[in-house]
C-alpha cells in the first residue's frame, strides 16, 4: 500500500440542511483511506452536477453507505493507494467518476474508475470530464452498441450529457441527430458537430428525423430526461434506446 504521507485531517464542504448554496458550509474531518480496489486522490478540482445540486436541496440523497459529501466528478493527484491496486502510483495525475466525496481536499475513488489525465487539460477542464463522458460511454457503446455508419438520436442536445454524445458519436464514426429547446441552442449543437438539429418547440423531431433517415428510423436513441422519447423514431426491432434518468438503464425497441 502506498502512502504519501497524509494529513490526518482535511478539509471539506457539507450541506447544513437542505436549501440553496449558502447552505454549503466548510467542516473539517479524517482523511479517508482507500479500500481493496481504491485510491485517495488529492483534489484539485471538482465537477459541478445537477445530482450535487439536487442533493443540496434535499432531493438527492447518497446511496446507502455512500458518504453525504457532494461531488460525483474529480482531477487530482493520487496520494495513496489500496490493497489489489496496481495500475495507479502515487502522483499520477487522474480524472475520476465517484461516489460522493468530491467537495474536499480528499477522495477515494475506485481505481477501475479513474483515467489518466490528459495532459493537454487542465485540472480544472479535466474534472468536467467523468460525468458526462463515462454516462456517455457506458449507454451509447457498452449497452447502446454504437457503430460505424449508424444513426444517434440525442434529446437534450445541448445538455453536458447531448454536448458529449455529439462530439462521441462523430468521432466514432456514427450520424448524430439532436433534439433541443431553442433557436441558439440547435446552432451550439451544429457547431459540435450535429447533423441534424431540431428545435422540439417549432419542429416535429419525429418527422423529421424520419426524414432524415429515409423513414427508416435512426438505430439509437439517446434519452437523457425520459420525458419526450418517441418509439416512432426508431427502427424496428433490433433498433435500441438509452435512458439514463438519475441512473441509467437500456430500453430495447
Amino acid at each position: 500500500m502506498q502512502n504519501g504521507g497524509l494529513p490526518k485531517s482535511m478539509t471539506f464542504i457539507a450541506i447544513r440542511e437542505p436549501g440553496g448554496p449558502d447552505m454549503l458550509v466548510r467542516r473539517e474531518g479524517p482523511v479517508p483511506l482507500p479500500g481493496e480496489g481504491e485510491i485517495l486522490v488529492r483534489v484539485a478540482a471538482a465537477g459541478v452536477n445537477r445530482p450535487d445540486v439536487m442533493q443540496r436541496q434535499g432531493h438527492y440523497p447518497p446511496p446507502k453507505g455512500a458518504t453525504e459529501i457532494p461531488g460525483l466528478e474529480i482531477a487530482g493527484e493520487v496520494a495513496h493507494v489500496g490493497p489489489g491496486v496496481t495500475r495507479w502510483n502515487l502522483g499520477d495525475k487522474v480524472m475520476a467518476l465517484v461516489v460522493g466525496g468530491g467537495y474536499a481536499e480528499y477522495c477515494l475513488a475506485f481505481a477501475s474508475h479513474a483515467l489518466p489525465a490528459p495532459a493537454s487539460l487542465s485540472m480544472v477542464e479535466a474534472a468536467a470530464i467523468p460525468e458526462t463522458f463515462f454516462t456517455v460511454w457506458h449507454n451509447v457503446f457498452e449497452r447502446g452498441r454504437l457503430a460505424v455508419g449508424e444513426t444517434l438520436l440525442v434529446h437534450g442536445g445541448s445538455s453536458g450529457i447531448g454536448t458529449t454524445a455529439i462530439q462521441l458519436g462523430k468521432a466514432f464514426g456514427a450520424r448524430v441527430l439532436v433534439t433541443a429547446g431553442t433557436a441558439e441552442k440547435c446552432d451550439a449543437c451544429r457547431k459540435l458537430g450535429a447533423d441534424l438539429a431540431i428545435n422540439y418547440n417549432t419542429e416535429d423531431f419525429v418527422a423529421l428525423s424520419k426524414q432524415a433517415t429515409q423513414s427508416s428510423g435512426v438505430d439509437l436513441i439517446l434519452d437523457w430526461s425520459a420525458a419526450i422519447m418517441s418509439a416512432a423514431t426508431t427502427k424496428p426491432p433490433p433498433s435500441r434506446a438509452a435512458s439514463c434518468r438519475s441512473r441509467f438503464w437500456l430500453r430495447r425497441g
